[in-house]
């Protein structure tokens, strides 16, 4: 009985081999993440593209009607996410630093620091629609 079971032997890995492939994979991946960061950062900034033009447009309808901008979000209808810091997805604060009647500016700062560098990334957009980023990441 004892040779029948020692002829069905199967084939396989052993831990010390499947121990080594681990390695090699962490090793690669702490090679390859220092040049993905950039791109992990760039990936986040969209968000802050995209709520920032939603607030542009809110902020441009706001003024069709009432003929001034807001810093209220409730006046623009806008609802803002959860931030990350708070359990929520948002990785950037939106507000409005300044409005008047003629013209407001929107900020998004990131909450995150995307890269480890020190610095949050900071995008700005005006009633112009003129996007730009004001501390990069």
């Amino acid at each position: 009985m004892k040779s029948r079971i020692n002829s069905r032997r199967i084939h396989a890995f052993s831990l010390t081999e499947l121990l080594i492939v681990l390695a090699i994979i962490g090793i690669l991946i702490l090679v390859a993440l220092p040049n993905l960061m950039p791109k992990i950062a760039e990936a986040k900034a969209q968000e802050a593209k995209l709520q920032l033009k939603h607030i542009h447009t809110l902020e441009k309808t706001y003024f069709y009607v009432h003929s001034k901008y807001s810093n209220d979000f409730n006046d623009l209808g806008f609802e803002h996410s959860n931030l990350v810091t708070n359990g929520g997805q948002a990785n950037y604060q939106i507000e409005v630093v300044e409005h008047s009647n003629t013209g407001y500016l929107a900020r998004a700062t990131a909450v995150v620091d995307f890269d480890g560098d020190g610095q949050y990334n900071v995008w700005e957009v005006d009633q112009d629609l003129q996007l730009k980023e004001v501390i990069k990441d």
